[in-house]
C-alpha cells in the first residue's frame, strides 16, 4: 500500500480535496490528511478522517504519541506529498522554507519524495509575479506543478487559478507514487 499525504489549505477549492482523498483510498492508497487551520475552516478534519479512516492532523504542537514525532516521521514513511489546494500564502511559504504549522513543517520533513502542489487561487493572486516566482522556486526544488484551470472563479473572476480538475490531481499522485491504476484481469 502506498502512503500518500495530502496537504489542505484555506482556499474555496478545499471541499474537493474530499473527492482526492477518496480517488486515492479506492486506488489503494493509505491517505494521511494535514490541514491549515484555514483548510479546516473549509472542510472539517472529520469528514476528512471518514474518507481516509486516518487521523488528521492540524496542530504540529499536538503529539498524541510521546515516543513518535508525527511531522518528521509521516513523511519519511510516505511514497508521495501533494498539496491540493495550494492558497498563494502556503506557495509563499514553502518557497521560503517556513515551517510554522503542521503543513509546512511535514513538508520540511519530507525527503526524496515526489512532492506535488495543486495551486487554487484568484486568478491575479496566480498571475502575481511573487507567485509565479514561488511556483518556479519550488519546480526548481523538485516539486511538481499540477496546472490550475482557467474557469469562473468564486470570487467572480474568469481566468487561470481553478483548482485542477480531481481526477487530473488523482492521476498525478498516482503517477508519482507509482500506483498502480489499471487492475490486471483476473
Amino acid at each position: 500500500m502506498k502512503t500518500i499525504i495530502l496537504g489542505v489549505t484555506g482556499s474555496i477549492a478545499a471541499y474537493k480535496a474530499a473527492d482526492i482523498a477518496g480517488g486515492l483510498v479506492k486506488l489503494g492508497c493509505g491517505v494521511h490528511v494535514v490541514m491549515t487551520l484555514a483548510g479546516a475552516s473549509f472542510i472539517t478534519p472529520l469528514t476528512m478522517q471518514a474518507l481516509t479512516k486516518n487521523r488528521v492532523y492540524t496542530d504540529v504542537l499536538q503529539e498524541d504519541d510521546p515516543s513518535r514525532i508525527v511531522h518528521v516521521e509521516l513523511p519519511q514513511a510516505a511514497d508521495a506529498f501533494v498539496v491540493a489546494p495550494a492558497t498563494a500564502n502556503i506557495i509563499g511559504k514553502l518557497a521560503c522554507g517556513i515551517a510554522d504549522d503542521m503543513l509546512t513543517s511535514m513538508a520540511l520533513a519530507a525527503y526524496d519524495i515526489p512532492m506535488l502542489i495543486a495551486p487554487a487561487m484568484n486568478t491575479r493572486m496566480y498571475q502575481n509575479a511573487v507567485t509565479r516566482e514561488n511556483l518556479q522556486r519550488l519546480t526548481a526544488r523538485g516539486w511538481t506543478l499540477i496546472e490550475p484551470r482557467e474557469a469562473r472563479l468564486a470570487c467572480g473572476y474568469f481566468g487561470k487559478g481553478a483548482l485542477a480538475r480531481a481526477d487530473d490531481i488523482i492521476k498525478a499522485v498516482a503517477d508519482a507514487a507509482g500506483v498502480l491504476t489499471a487492475q490486471p484481469p483476473a
